[in-house]
């Protein structure tokens, strides 16, 4: 963390710090300001200059101006802007990081990573959770100092298979960089999986499809409730152009009201049961399931309301 009123001696009294994390806490780095209402974050996709989406985070002193500051650049530098409140993750990644947790679990109870990714690109996503941590490197966030061999990911890690980029992670990688499923670690979650007494079991296409989709959306619904994102339709925004998304379904929340929310109650009780009491619906889709309501009428119903406005 920088030493409090570092920045402010350098940039210029009305500078905008705009930071383009997307984990730290945006209200604790403009708590280390002499001017917080200054102080936002602006969370780029990579690679940026060719991602549309641009997450505009609103810190609890960030002033209205500011933040209009902010979404005016967006909009010069063509970018697609979503608003989202200070929580772990923003909008996106807080709610991949649920799908994460999933995918690891249903690993130890049998699926294999090529199974899991199969499903994911056959409904219109361009990469698998496990494809695409194999891209990204499978060592960010992890050190051989402090590794425990709590996940599959630590014991890859730990056997220097770290991603394309070392010739195998979750997967195996030839000269061609492609993907092939690799008896090692098939072997590996085996071993894993029995060393902890994980029951295994298969799954079909559409069992695993639930299991990865479904916390996901009950994630947003906890966003919209905690008032971190202004409308359903911006979490369809930010998971269309930042994450792949198939624009065809419309967006997470908005393939959730296709489906029934009743549909998708039953099926997170029954996830929340089976695999993580954390799944347990979110108290707003369970109003709004109860209501025979959906997200799009929820944002036409709150959307223009002044304590809808993300004030943390």
């Amino acid at each position: 963390m920088l030493c409090r009123g570092s920045l402010d001696k350098i940039a210029k009294p009305k500078a905008i710090l705009a930071s383009n994390t997307s984990y730290l806490d945006i209200d604790q780095i403009a708590a280390e300001m002499s001017r917080p209402e200054y102080v936002l974050g602006m969370h780029f996709f990579s690679p940026a200059n060719v991602m549309k989406l641009l997450e505009v985070v609103k810190a609890a002193k960030t002033a209205d101006d500011v933040l209009m500051t902010a979404l005016a650049v967006a909009k010069k530098i063509k970018k697609i802007a979503v608003v989202a409140g200070v929580t772990n993750g923003f909008i996106g990644n807080r709610m991949l990081a649920v799908r994460k947790v999933i995918a690891e679990k249903l690993l130890l109870q049998g699926a294999t990573p090529a199974s899991i990714d199969r499903v994911i690109e056959d409904f219109g996503m361009p990469m698998g959770p496990f494809r695409m941590a194999d891209l990204a490197g499978l060592d960010l966030g992890w050190s051989r100092e402090t590794s425990k061999a709590a996940t599959i990911r630590e014991c890859l890690c730990e056997r220097d298979r770290r991603g394309q980029k070392t010739g195998g992670g979750f997967y195996d990688y030839g000269s061609d960089g492609k993907a092939v499923p690799s008896p090692i670690v098939d072997q590996l979650i085996k071993d894993f999986a029995n060393a902890r007494n994980v029951p295994q079991r298969t799954f079909s296409d559409q069992q695993i499809l639930v299991r990865l989709l479904y916390p996901m959306i009950n994630e947003g619904a906890r966003i919209l409730e905690e008032g971190k994102a202004y409308r359903a339709s911006d979490i369809d925004v930010v998971w269309i152009n930042g994450y792949g998304w198939p624009a065809w379904r419309g967006g997470p929340m908005f393939f959730a009201d296709q489906i029934g929310l009743p549909k998708i109650r039953q099926e997170l009780e029954a996830i929340a049961s089976e695999i993580d009491e954390r799944h347990t619906p979110a108290t707003l889709l369970i109003d709004l399931a109860e209501a025979g309501s959906n997200f799009v009428e929820w944002d036409n119903a709150n959307s223009h309301r002044p304590d809808q406005r993300i004030d943390n």
